[in-house]
């Protein structure tokens, strides 16, 4: 009898998803008192992190792409353009987003997750810790979820 009451969509529009963050977002903050006690300061809201490196033509050689929400930084994406593999590029950008969501954001970890075929090693150098193992996620593969304390 629920499904007679409710019509169910599939796709929806950029401001539908937006308003079921924010309420989602409102729900969790007035749910926790951590979250409350953040509430209305800069460490609540999330910002974008991004960081690019362009090679001496212009191409793009490299970047991470991430947010800062509370106190952590969560890595998105962080990719090397395979000629520049090896060069420590890869440790540059995170360093250098690590530096800002420390020193200009406030944020005391870092987060990230990775498949086994990626980098988890690479996050291991940097001073990431496993926290988490998802086998088979997807089929064949296996996900690391790895986190960093930021000094």
């Amino acid at each position: 009898m629920v499904s007679r009451m409710f019509r169910l969509e599939t796709e929806v529009d950029k401001a539908r998803r937006d308003l079921l963050r924010r309420r989602l977002r409102d729900t969790n903050t007035a749910a926790s008192p951590v979250l409350r006690a953040l509430r209305g300061t800069p460490a609540e809201r999330e910002s974008a992190l991004h960081v690019w490196a362009s090679g001496a033509n212009g191409d793009l050689a490299g970047g991470l792409v991430g947010h800062t929400w509370t106190t952590w930084l969560h890595v998105t994406y962080l990719w090397v353009d395979g000629r520049h593999r090896g060069a420590g590029l890869g440790s540059l950008l995170l360093a250098e987003a690590e530096r800002i969501a420390s020193a200009d954001r406030g944020c005391t970890a870092a987060r990230v997750e990775t498949w086994d075929f990626q980098a988890p090693e690479f996050y291991r150098k940097q001073g990431y810790e496993v926290v988490c193992v998802i086998p088979d996620y997807p089929p064949g593969i296996t996900e690391y979820t790895l986190t960093k304390r930021l000094g």
